[in-house]
């Protein structure tokens, strides 16, 4: 015959007490939670398995599992689940620094014509692959379980992030030497603002080309906007080409003022009509100083001989590093131009881009705007 269950003596703190009341009372916590909260509080005022089960609808074993473990690891302690070994896994360490290994790899380094891997590729291959490795466990592999376990590498082989090499060894030196002549704009300005007089004049230009502008042109008409009926632009979707031209600019870090040219092509002959341009803009005294990048154009025998033949001073370069066209200001500017006056624009031919480029540009000239460059310029003083 069984014996007598025993009642277990379970004390609890004040502290505890109150936890467990809230919890019990508690809508958004786990059921079991909230349920074992209540055994150990009905136990507290009725120290009997039998009648807590019975109160509360539960099996007094579940109330005696439940009370046992509050007096082994402490009331709160009691209301969760306690840790369980689980199922084995299937999937080997070895098998997964197989597949990792692989996903490491490109696609096409082992057959395939992807550049890159997907998940679902992934999976076929070592389903394929995995049990000739030696490893059996993959020959079921799933492409969420790749996911998985990818993602607990966190390895993403189907994705690319870009980087910029640095292909300059002196690119330190060359950034130096533009950041230079920023803070020399900026000893102008100051200078200017305290004092009409000047020194010997000098304009420092940023300057650059914009190549590859598409002169497009619709094949149907645009459609206005409609109030309650259509509430944008409507534009067929076919379209014409008509070529591309370049925009050779170069804008003033002084004044604000841009200097444009619009060429079909960017060579050296076309480089040096913006120099002339230049050198028509500005006073015979005036010394000009260039920023810009190591275009062919900017270092080609014609464009040197041309250079040559000018008057000493009259022009000074200062080069960007390579890979380094983000310390030219001018990109700036080119990049809110494409956002404003390029965006969408559609012509009926490479002339009428042309005008409308320009009037873009004179656009800008009637209200010019002073950059200023300011990232480590302090390392320049």
């Amino acid at each position: 015959m069984a014996g007598w269950r025993q009642a277990v003596e379970l004390a609890m703190t004040s502290e505890e007490i109150e936890g467990l009341t809230a919890l019990s009372r508690s809508r958004t916590e786990p059921a079991s939670r909230v349920s074992r909260a209540a055994m150990l509080l009905a136990y507290r005022e009725n120290p009997s398995f039998f009648a807590v089960g019975q109160r509360l609808r539960v099996h007094h074993q579940t109330v005696q599992r439940c009370v046992e473990r509050a007096v082994a690891y402490g009331a709160l302690a009691a209301l969760d689940d306690r840790p369980r070994p689980g199922k084995e896994p299937v999937i080997t360490p070895e098998a997964k620094a197989w597949l990792v290994s692989v996903a490491c790899d490109k696609a096409k380094e082992h057959g395939y014509p992807h550049e890159l891997w997907t998940t679902r590729l992934l999976a076929r291959h070592a389903r394929e692959h995995g049990p000739a490795a030696g490893h059996d466990c993959l020959a079921h592999l799933v492409q969420g379980t790749v996911c998985k376990l990818l993602g607990q590498e966190e390895i993403r082989p189907h994705k690319v992030r870009y980087y910029l090499e640095n292909r300059d060894a002196e690119f330190e030196q060359k950034m130096a030497e533009v950041l230079c002549v920023y803070r020399e704009v900026q000893v102008l300005k100051k200078a200017s603002a305290k004092s009409n007089r000047r020194g010997k004049p000098v304009a420092i230009v940023s300057c650059d080309e914009k190549p590859g502008i598409q002169a497009i042109a619709t094949t149907a008409p645009d459609l206005p906007p409609e109030p309650g009926v259509h509430a944008s632009f409507a534009r067929d979707h076919e379209y014409k080409r008509h070529g591309t031209l370049s925009l050779l600019a170069g804008i003033d870090l002084l004044t604000g003022k841009v200097h444009a040219l619009v060429r079909d092509r960017h060579r050296s002959r076309e480089f040096i009509e913006f120099l002339k341009l230049l050198d028509a803009a500005y006073p015979a005294s005036t010394a000009i100083k260039l920023i810009l990048d190591n275009h062919s154009a900017h270092i080609s025998r014609e464009t040197r001989a041309w250079l040559d033949a000018q008057p000493a001073g009259r022009f000074e370069f200062t080069f960007t590093p390579k890979h380094g066209s983000w310390l030219n200001l001018i990109e700036g500017f080119f990049s809110k131009f494409a956002r404003s006056v390029l965006r969408h624009i559609r012509v009926t031919s490479k002339h009428e881009l042309k005008q409308r480029i320009m009037a873009g540009i004179d656009d800008v000239n009637r209200h010019p705007v002073i950059h200023t460059w300011s990232y480590k310029l302090a390392e320049a003083a």
